[in-house]
């Protein structure tokens, strides 16, 4: 479970800091939200601004928390620039601090770039380009989208947004998520995981939008991969949820027709990683759903007003689950 709120009298107290890579124009923003001077920390944990009070409460912005940061009792809420927080949680967690992770457009942007790719495929641009580079004429075959079904892994806010925009183009989803998350929204239809065996042979398209965990590390392994019927796969999730030797052994077979791979457990992947020898397979170097500066400075405010309510954010992690 997520940390408790903390109290409006905490964070009245409270100095914030912003993280290596943290735009200027965040750190501006967050000053002007909360009235008060932002510092910044360092990869080191060193502090550097105008400081407050020694003993003042840390809301800290940025991509990592240095340890030296990580063990200091006055560090009480991170807001995390990414969506995915699996790095942070490796190796736990430090118990009563707030983390929060900013989504803001970042599903549309997703949501988009599934499309972009599914629409590429049912119109056989890979062949276009290779028959361009190739300088031959050849027609290639093309399929509607609309009528296709894609099977989308991980129902959450990336999930339901990539369903969003595929559902525009005719194409059928099927959500694939936890049991106990809401029914309805923009897919066709909802399974858990253990339910999905019927389906995978039938999906044109697979989306991974998987968070990493203990659960989904190498969710897509060979049992799952190899049940394709031909599908083409697409991780916009963690790279860590799918096993790249499995991956290759099924676009061998043919079980997966086409690969677009925008994350990697590895990253950047060094010029002999395997990733660079699977066929047909596209990598895209995590630009998926690049996160602007606006969206961290909204899914801040949207924490920092919660808080002062009482309230739980809603983006707050729930650090047993990983997300």
């Amino acid at each position: 479970m997520s940390a408790p709120p903390l109290p409006a009298s905490l964070l009245d107290r409270a100095t914030l800091a912003v993280g290596p890579g943290t735009g200027p124009a965040v750190a501006g923003e967050l000053a002007a939200l909360t009235g008060r001077p932002v510092l910044a920390y360092d990869t080191a944990g060193r502090l550097t601004g105008a400081h407050g009070a020694a003993d003042a409460p840390l809301v800290l912005v940025g991509p990592t928390l240095p340890p030296a940061l990580r063990g200091d009792p006055r560090v009480r809420w991170f807001h995390s620039v990414n969506a995915g927080v699996d790095a942070l949680l490796d190796g736990g967690w430090p118990a009563g601090v707030l983390l929060t992770r900013t989504v803001g457009r970042m599903g549309e942007r997703i949501g988009q770039y599934a499309l972009a790719w599914v629409l590429a495929d049912c119109q056989g641009v890979p062949g276009h380009l290779a028959r361009t580079a190739a300088r031959t004429w050849r027609r290639e075959p093309s399929e509607l989208a609309a009528g296709q079904t894609a099977l989308v892994y991980g129902t959450g806010r990336i999930g339901t947004a990539v369903a969003e925009a595929l559902r525009a183009a005719g194409v059928r989803t099927v959500g694939v998520g936890r049991g106990e998350h809401a029914p309805g929204g923009p897919f066709d239809e909802r399974v858990t995981a253990e339910e999905d065996g019927a389906w995978l042979g039938r999906a044109r398209f697979v989306v991974d939008a998987l968070p990493l965990t203990e659960a989904t590390r190498d969710f897509f392994a060979d049992t799952r991969l190899s049940a394709l019927g031909g599908a083409t796969f697409l991780n916009v999730g963690r790279g860590g949820t799918v096993s790249l030797p499995a991956l290759g052994r099924a676009l061998a077979a043919g079980q997966v027709s086409a690969a677009v791979l925008d994350v990697l457990a590895d990253e950047p992947p060094a010029p002999g990683h395997p990733v660079w020898e699977l066929p047909r397979t596209t990598v895209t170097s995590h630009s998926a759903g690049i996160t602007a500066d606006t969206d961290i400075t909204e899914d801040f405010r949207a924490g920092w007003q919660a808080l002062r309510e009482g309230r739980v954010p809603e983006l707050a992690v729930r650090v047993g689950r990983g997300y």
